[in-house]
């Protein structure tokens, strides 16, 4: 998933990975449970990522229409996470540990992403897309074991 995340921040010319990509990541495994529940493909969540960011941009008065960021290219240099991302982590890990595996699955790493709160970037697509984060809980944690 962070591979994926990771790749994604590339495509997204971003810097840094964030909880967006993380769950950008967790919709590259569209048979997983946590992507089935989400009830989102990978290339509808992308689009409304790119329509926040136009209207982001927008609101402050710049039209990005017909402009294309480039891809990152691929550095030797780690790509940092933001901070939004690195509090993610260790809540997967604590799903991780209550479910009794032994490795993040998408289901966990959705679990995390689920808690965070606008205006956390993750937060704000989930709204965007229309998703009830509680109904996805239900459906992952109840799913579980």
């Amino acid at each position: 998933m962070v591979t994926s995340a990771l790749e994604e921040t590339r495509l997204r010319g971003d810097r840094r990975i964030g909880t967006e990509h993380l769950l950008l990541g967790v919709l590259h495994a569209p048979d997983s449970l946590a992507a089935r529940s989400i009830g989102v493909d990978l290339e509808s969540a992308r689009a409304a990522m790119e329509g926040l960011d136009r209207a982001a941009l927008a609101a402050v008065g710049i039209d990005v229409r017909g402009i294309e960021r480039p891809p990152i290219p691929v550095s030797r240099k780690r790509t940092p996470f933001t901070s939004g991302a690195r509090s993610v982590v260790p809540r997967a890990l604590g799903e991780v540990k209550r479910s009794g595996s032994r490795r993040i699955t998408p289901e966990h790493m959705l679990l995390a992403i689920l808690d965070c709160e606008q205006p956390d970037p993750a937060a704000e697509l989930m709204e965007h897309l229309g998703i009830d984060r509680a109904a996805v809980r239900e459906r992952v944690s109840h799913s579980d074991g």
